[in-house]
């Protein structure tokens, strides 16, 4: 992908007490356009902010059929696409998965442009990372703004959690 035509998108996801409060950062760029977007939950995990920061970023974008990379740290993100287990366990109806809901609206957005990840280590010093870090944190620790992540709080009220 020329550096240049891509769109550059930098995802974290945080949750304090995993679960607990939660948020999402992330950091948009493209040519000479730049974007910050963060969002808090009430109650959540660390691996649904990671996922909802990839998908609103992806559904934030107005194009499609472009060259989208995404530098992220989970591993659980990355490493469910890129080997394609997502793939297998939507063959299997998501049996026994955490967070189909959100997979699932992964999958409806994730075909319309051509999007290659990158995992990058968290806590070193790449500036995009460490910005969104920043965004997730701040956004978590903001309560008067934090949304219900009812996938999550749904999921777990069958178990008696909420």
């Amino acid at each position: 992908m020329a550096e240049a035509q891509q769109i550059v998108i930098y995802t974290d996801g945080s949750a304090l007490g995993n679960p607990g409060p939660g948020g999402y950062g992330i950091v948009l760029s493209f040519k000479n356009q730049y974007k910050e977007i963060s969002q808090g939950y009430r109650h959540t995990t660390n691996n649904r902010m990671e996922l909802l920061a990839i998908i609103v970023s992806l559904e934030l974008l107005k194009v499609s059929d472009r060259d989208v990379i995404i530098y992220s740290d989970s591993k659980y993100v990355i490493d469910s696409v890129t080997k394609g287990w997502v793939f297998g366990w939507v063959k299997k109806g998501f049996k026994g998965k955490k967070n189909a809901d959100l997979w699932k609206r992964f999958l409806k957005i994730y075909p319309k442009n051509k999007v290659k990840f990158q995992w990058v280590k968290g806590h070193a010093n790449i500036p995009g990372n460490e910005r969104c870090d920043v965004l997730a944190v701040a956004a978590a620790n903001k309560k008067d703004t934090h949304l219900v992540d009812e996938g999550y709080e749904a999921e777990n009220k069958k178990e008696g959690l909420f």
